[in-house]
């Protein structure tokens, strides 16, 4: 491997990591205006301003841009490398399925966006609780894909498939728990 490449590499793996920084900090974000709701209107008017000028430097300062260059450099890296001869054989399987969850990421970028938008218009869909449910999306896709990418074909599919199914059932687990302490605390 070049120098060039490893370069190339390393800043895709950086980019990776201030992209998955903003996807696990947004959904906080949004919780937090959600939040803001219960408050009096002035409490609330001065937290949704706040929330949202910190909603916008992140999404377009760091999450946005972090997303297109972890998307152009992914690339560079699949073709400059020579991975993408891998694609669809047996031996890259763990190729195709990480492309195929980061396609499933990129589409949960997308949807946190139109959260963000319809947030920033003052329409809340969503309360705290599924917002609470959405943040740990990103989790599951980090946890998936850092699996497939360092283990590559050691894992198989039907225990990966069983490890994913008891992370999501920990982390359902784990907002019950965290919801019930809050509501506690509350009275």
């Amino acid at each position: 491997m070049s120098s060039a490449y490893l370069y190339l590499k390393a800043l895709h793996i950086i980019f990776v990591v201030t992209w998955f920084a903003g996807l696990f900090y947004m959904p906080r974000l949004l919780i937090y205006n959600v939040e803001a709701n219960t408050q009096p209107v002035a409490v609330r008017t001065v937290l949704q301003t706040q929330f949202g000028i910190m909603m916008k430097r992140l999404w377009y300062g760091i999450t946005w841009p972090s997303a297109i260059l972890t998307l152009l450099l992914g690339l560079t890296v699949l073709f400059k490398g020579g991975w993408f001869h891998l694609l669809f054989k047996s031996e890259g399987i763990w190729l195709t399925l990480k492309l195929c969850l980061v396609l499933f990421l990129y589409a949960y970028h997308i949807a946190t966006h139109v959260i963000f938008k319809q947030q920033l218009k003052g329409v809340f869909k969503l309360n705290s609780q599924q917002l609470r449910m959405w943040n740990e999306l990103a989790t599951i896709f980090l946890i998936c894909i850092v699996m497939l990418v360092v283990v590559k074909q050691g894992i198989s599919l039907f225990w990966g498939l069983v490890g994913t199914a008891l992370l999501v059932i920990a982390l359902m687990l784990a907002i019950k728990i965290y919801k019930r302490i809050r509501n506690k605390s509350a009275q």
